[in-house]
């Protein structure tokens, strides 16, 4: 099997900078920001809404065209997921990514762009979530 072409690896590296870029400029880098976003009932900030919003109303084509024509833009056969149910794992995994999400204020995306930007607890956050990561592997192979 071989890798990505160029054009392949061009384009994810452009949409991997553009979303970055997204993520730096709407302040989602900040984890100050995104536990005001949860904060409800305190000083609330709409401003991860917005983003939310927009990162929706961008998918959403995406996802539509992929649905109905089995490829992505690049021609290339989409890899869409086998089972659509809600079961055991996937609730457990959303209450984990909930739970991290709200005690660090950061979740994946926003981690690695902060890292990358030098940022220490980003860094920290980073090297704990691919230590788990790489304990979830070693014990998926049991």
């Amino acid at each position: 099997m071989s890798g990505p072409s160029i054009r392949q690896a061009a384009v994810a590296l452009l949409a991997g900078a553009l979303f970055g870029l997204g993520l730096v400029i709407s302040g989602m880098t900040d984890p100050a920001n995104v536990i005001a976003f949860l904060d409800v009932t305190g000083a609330w900030d709409s401003r991860l809404a917005f983003v939310m919003g927009g990162a929706v109303a961008v998918a959403a084509p995406a996802f539509w065209w992929v649905q109905r024509h089995r490829r992505t833009l690049l021609a290339e056969p989409a890899q869409l997921p086998a089972t659509r149910g809600i079961d055991r794992r996937l609730v457990a995994g959303s209450l984990l990514f909930g739970i991290g999400w709200g005690l660090a204020g950061i979740c994946p995306g926003p981690g690695v762009v902060a890292a990358a930007l030098g940022s220490g607890g980003a860094l920290l956050f980073t090297g704990a979530m691919l230590v788990g990561m790489a304990l979830f592997a070693l014990w998926r192979r049991r």
